[in-house]
């Protein structure tokens, strides 16, 4: 199989009956599920340190992604600067990563009712409880993490960097 072809089989829609199968797999084998979101748009030092640092509290790395649509209602009509499938295919081609996964509502919250994971991991500019699918992870016996970010690296402090400002 290409690399290119083991890259595109780690993206999922999360209605996707492949996915679904994967996660059995995955449970009937007693891996222990990470999960985390976001919309990755520049991908940077910054998230790598935090994606790595998150793939390393369990088994398995699960990134839920935000679609285009969703990215634009977040960040504002001039984002994301890159579309959904580019910045699926740049994280799924992290070693890492095992599976990313996209979305389009407002929050995760279905698709962590979906994967059901071990462990939640936002950064850690949120408080535990205020984050989105806390009550489903600790409801199941599992963790919310969360992990500082790596100071001075942020996807709008490079766009305002190409952009001059």
């Amino acid at each position: 199989m290409k690399r290119l072809e083991i890259i595109r089989k780690k993206i999922f829609n999360y209605s996707d009956g492949d996915f679904n199968r994967l996660l059995a797999i995955w449970k009937f084998q007693d891996k222990k599920i990470v999960f985390t979101n976001g919309c990755f748009d520049i991908l940077h030092l910054g998230h790598i340190d935090y994606l790595s640092a998150a793939s390393e509290l369990g088994d398995l790395l699960v990134i839920g992604l935000n679609t285009d649509q969703s990215v634009s209602k977040i960040k504002g009509s001039t984002r994301p600067i890159q579309d959904e499938i580019s910045r699926a295919f740049v994280l799924a081609s992290l070693g890492f990563v095992d599976a990313v996964v996209y979305f389009g509502e407002d929050t995760p919250y279905n698709l962590i009712k979906t994967i059901q994971p071990d462990i939640l991991v936002k950064g850690a500019d949120y408080k535990p409880e205020d984050i989105v699918g806390y009550d489903i992870v600790k409801n199941k016996g599992g963790e919310i993490v969360t992990i500082e970010f790596l100071e001075g690296y942020s996807t709008t402090a490079i766009e305002k960097k190409i952009l001059g400002k």
